[in-house]
């Protein structure tokens, strides 16, 4: 029972700090700067975490380096983001399928 007790307290401890800005982000008003700022905070984290992730996808690291351009390319002519994946996928499959086999 202490356990259970534990693991309530714990999951309010990190729900309610989330919880307080998300309630009340719309009646708080932010300049253009900021709101520019906080629009560009989800790509800059994805960025870091997959930039580092293509130089180790694979013993050979152009897997990833062609791989990540392919998906630069596809983004920059406004494909969804499945179809950025897709064409990165199939980049990888025919690096391996004629040119490392």
């Amino acid at each position: 029972m202490k356990f259970a007790i534990l693991i309530l307290f714990l999951c309010l401890s990190t729900y309610i700090p989330r919880m307080i800005p998300a309630l009340f982000m719309d009646k708080i008003q932010v300049s253009g700067k900021a709101a520019t700022f906080l629009q560009l905070i989800p790509y800059t984290a994805m960025a870091s975490l997959v930039f580092p992730a293509i130089l180790y996808v694979d013993e050979n690291m152009w897997i990833g380096v062609v791989a990540g351009v392919v998906a630069v390319i596809a983004a920059l002519k406004k494909l969804p983001v499945i179809g950025v994946v897709l064409w990165s996928v199939i980049a990888c499959v025919i690096l391996y399928m004629f040119l490392l086999s």
